[in-house]
């Protein structure tokens, strides 16, 4: 793991979107295991999903094996499938999904997105459209794990080419390639 140049982050807290599966590239485990050490290692308070399996479970893991806080908020539905991770600082066990999300956002001064799908997007785009509607000003950095999110990236562009977005997607989204990176950006 490389040194973070950081001296002094302006957040406390840190929202970690990302997958309910692995993935198939070992890289993303290997990241997410690194991003949870480092934020227990800032003091970081983390929030997320509330999840055990994937990488949810993996981020949660490896910040409360680091001495890190870890608050989960979970949508009462997973937690009758038995999904909720029973480890973690705090759980908030609340009604749907969109209360989820807004909790989310609420407790965090920043979110950092990992590779996922569906919902991972879902969480993405929601903090990205609150921002443009000024709901929050909060900055986004994606974890571009050995390029996960390049057609995303691309995407974008071309969403600014084509005349639809109100603001630049750079000036609220961060890529970085690794955990390091983002810690080296926030501030």
């Amino acid at each position: 793991m490389s040194v973070i140049k950081t001296a002094y982050m302006k957040i406390e807290s840190v929202a970690v979107f990302c997958g309910s599966k692995n993935g198939q590239n070992p890289m993303y485990v290997k990241h997410t295991t690194e991003l949870g050490k480092l934020i227990a290692l800032l003091n970081l308070r983390m929030v997320y999903g509330g999840g055990k399996a994937g990488l949810m479970g993996v981020i949660a893991d490896s910040v409360l094996a680091n001495g890190g806080k870890a608050m989960g908020v979970i949508p009462k539905i997973l937690t009758e499938w038995e999904t909720q991770h029973t480890g973690l600082t705090e759980l908030f066990v609340v009604p749907d999904m969109h209360t989820r999300k807004k909790m989310m956002y609420e407790m965090a001064d920043a979110a950092i997105i990992l590779p996922g799908g569906f919902g991972t997007l879902d969480e993405l785009f929601e903090m990205l459209t609150w921002n443009q509607l000024k709901i929050h000003d909060k900055k986004i950095y994606i974890l571009n794990t050995d390029g996960f999110y390049n057609h995303l990236r691309l995407h974008l562009q071309q969403l600014k080419k084509e005349g639809f977005l109100y603001e630049l997607p750079e000036d609220r989204i961060i890529f970085c390639d690794t955990p390091v990176e983002i810690f080296n950006k926030i501030g």
